[in-house]
């Protein structure tokens, strides 16, 4: 039985959902009751799977990076559904795209094609902000929504041989606390969420010693901790935070549970 039963009902829309963390995230807030709206770069048979394990749902289509294309699938899922309640951005690409053996080997940044450059930085700097801008309008009418930002661990966003792909999250970051800003009062929330360390996903090359860069490999499914709470009524009003979904207790009360994994960064301004 779900913790949120605010959940049961509640449209949500997860980018990149077919495979690794979103997969994960979505099973999860399937089983609370949520209606879907799993969005992948291009049809594929995991979608098509992932889609056949959950009742209400539906599949989109989009490159998140091309403007048009984020507005059009965020109003097919408000035509279909008749809104959306939650925005979760989590499509995004790693370093794969600059080369294959980025994790034993680092790429000097001048050694990055601008290509891959450009598709890193379009798909998680401007991806979210695309379908955020597409989908937050309704959220401010209706007065309520949520987006959640799935990011990196800190010390990724400057680790050497990880520009662009640790610089976009932290782009990502601070763009999350101006757009909570922005939407103060507005009954609209936005929050970072990230596993806490490298998780076992196509992020990483494939290898049959796969790790992450400190040695250790969290489970793709560590992101299903946190995801309810955080689309849920319980997280109502709390905006421009960061939550870790290794830190989250799962052993403890989900209010309580979410205080502890939560990252406030030290120095950068809490908005609640």
């Amino acid at each position: 039985m779900s913790h949120h039963p605010s959940l049961n009902g509640r449209v949500i829309l997860i980018t990149g959902a077919s495979r690794g963390l979103g997969r994960e995230m979505a099973l999860a807030l399937a089983g609370s009751g949520a209606r879907l709206a799993l969005l992948g770069s291009q049809p594929s048979e995991a979608l098509d799977s992932l889609a056949e394990e959950i009742s209400d749902t539906m599949i989109l289509t989009a490159d998140v990076a091309r403007a048009g294309q984020a507005a059009a699938v965020v109003a097919e899922a408000e035509a279909h559904f008749g809104r959306i309640d939650v925005l979760v951005n989590n499509a995004g690409l790693g370093m794969r795209r600059v080369a294959e053996n980025f994790n034993t080997t680092p790429t000097k940044f001048w050694e990055t094609s601008p290509a891959a450059w450009s598709d890193i930085i379009g798909a998680n700097v401007n991806g979210p902000f695309f379908m955020a801008r597409a989908a937050v309008p309704g959220m401010v009418e209706r007065g309520f929504g949520k987006v959640i930002n799935v990011s990196t661990s800190a010390q990724t966003m400057i680790r050497r041989g990880y520009a662009p792909y640790g610089p976009s999250k932290a782009a990502l970051e601070a763009y999350s606390r101006v757009w909570a800003q922005d939407l103060e009062g507005s009954g609209v929330d936005v929050n970072v969420y990230l596993p806490g360390g490298a998780a076992d996903t196509d992020l990483l090359p494939p290898s049959a010693n796969k790790k992450g860069a400190d040695g250790n490999l969290l489970p793709a499914d560590i992101m299903r901790r946190g995801i309810g709470w955080l689309c849920s009524d319980a997280s109502n009003g709390v905006t421009g935070a960061r939550f870790i979904a290794r830190m989250w207790d799962e052993s403890l009360p989900p209010d309580e549970a979410a205080r502890g994994a939560r990252d406030d960064h030290g120095d950068m301004p809490r908005i609640l």
